[in-house]
């Protein structure tokens, strides 16, 4: 993606003003003047779940190619390096060495999932380069004060967060129809079994008559989910909730569909929401109920309109959730560089980034200091339609509402 050329005109892209405001007025620093800056990415690009991969690299390269063509930060135009773990832990923690040993990359992007990031984030404690994470979603990542690395933050959503909003989200649906046997069937790796108990916890906080009868944990991208389905219709819960995403849930709900699972059992998912992947389910169900991944519709922004189509030329899909993270990642750093007059020490833009503001085309976001994690980025539950934009009838959970949940919750496992 490296020499993608979709050039976005700057008064037409009404989302540029978060990049247009970084270009003009500042001082440029003569020693780094012209001199390109490198950033890294490692990332799945091959395989059931590369769509992970392939929409975070087109939203760094939208961002890059809307700065450049504005002439960089303080004269300094960016270029991305992005190389294809496969998946593989050990991999993403190599390639993220040679990024930064070999190719001479200053700033690393990791796009890997949560069974990657943890490998990555080690790599960059080594290292002390600056490293934002944007797709792991794990939430003790950025959470666990012990695994904190001073040049490292999560511009990603983050476990946590869904739980609270999706646990008062269901546990109101679970009210109105009276849902109290629950099931579970998620990936069996520590995003899927965190996401699962957070989620749990929340939705049984929210309504304590709840119960959970029965868990199910299939393989990370597994291609064959009878056997769990095989159970979940043997056990009869009135509602199921999963974590699987990407290819994965593409794959449950289409072999669900052979068994009518979703004719007499509600379906709340914390991964379903990204509208390539809605897209590509043959026969969607209406009326399945997801967490807000992306939508071109929600926030109700003309600036996420505008990204929506600027992504869509350059990806040739529909926006992800994965998309607008690393695009938000990007312009965090683009402002960090214009803060720090273009020079890209890791230490200074670590400084910079802790606690930066930022207006996104989503709204306005923080990169909270505490901990280096997101906040106030969009936090919704919506419904499933069978066409674009796929999801409708969003509800929103106020932030004020997470960060209190969030800071019971970090106490309560010794994090604050």
């Amino acid at each position: 993606m490296g020499d993608i050329k979709h050039g976005i005109d700057r008064r037409n892209f009404i989302g540029g003003a978060i990049a247009g405001a970084f270009v003009a007025g500042f001082p440029h620093i003569a020693s780094a003047e012209g001199k390109v800056i490198k950033v890294g990415m490692s990332t799945i690009l091959s395989g059931r779940v590369a769509i992970l991969g392939t929409s975070s690299r087109a939203a760094v390269q939208l961002a890059f190619n809307q700065v450049n063509a504005m002439g960089g930060i303080n004269g300094r135009k960016f270029e991305l390096v992005v190389r294809d773990s496969k998946g593989k832990p050990d991999e993403a923690a190599k390639i993220t060495r040679d990024l930064i040993n070999n190719d001479g990359c200053e700033i690393i992007i990791d796009a890997e999932p949560s069974s990657g990031s943890f490998a990555v984030h080690e790599v960059v404690r080594d290292l002390g380069i600056l490293c934002l994470h944007t797709c792991s979603e794990t939430s003790s990542l950025t959470a666990d004060p012990k695994l904190a690395v001073k040049t490292a933050f999560r511009c990603a959503r983050q476990g946590i967060h869904d739980a609270v909003a999706g646990g008062s989200y269901a546990a109101k649906i679970a009210k109105e129809k009276g849902l109290k046997r629950w099931m579970t069937c998620s990936p069996d790796y520590a995003y899927g079994r965190d996401n699962t108990a957070e989620f749990l916890q929340y939705v049984k906080f929210f309504d304590p008559s709840i119960e959970v009868i029965d868990q199910v944990w299939p393989k990370l991208f597994s291609p064959d989910y009878t056997e769990s389905i095989t159970k979940i219709l043997q056990v009869k819960p009135q509602a199921v909730y999963s974590a699987l995403w990407g290819g994965d849930v593409v794959a449950f709900i289409e072999q669900s569909n052979l068994y009518r699972l979703f004719q007499n059992t509600a379906f709340f998912s914390g991964g379903l929401g990204d509208p390539p992947i809605l897209a590509a389910i043959k026969n969607l169900p209406p009326g399945l109920h997801t967490a807000y991944r992306y939508n071109k519709d929600y926030p109700v922004l003309p600036e996420n309109k505008a990204f929506a189509n600027a992504f869509e030329k350059v990806a040739l899909h529909e926006a992800t959730n994965w998309g607008w993270q690393n695009y938000v990642a990007a312009n965090f750093i683009f402002e960090a560089v214009r803060r720090t007059g273009g020079k890209t020490d890791s230490g200074a833009l670590a400084k910079e980034i802790g606690g930066m503001k930022l207006k996104t085309p989503f709204g306005s976001m923080t990169m909270r200091d505490s901990d280096h994690t997101l906040i106030n980025y969009p936090v919704a539950w919506g419904k499933t339609i069978a066409k674009s934009p796929w999801v409708i009838d969003h509800v929103d959970t106020e932030w004020s509402k997470i960060v209190e949940l969030e800071l019971q919750w970090k106490k309560s496992k010794g994090y604050a």
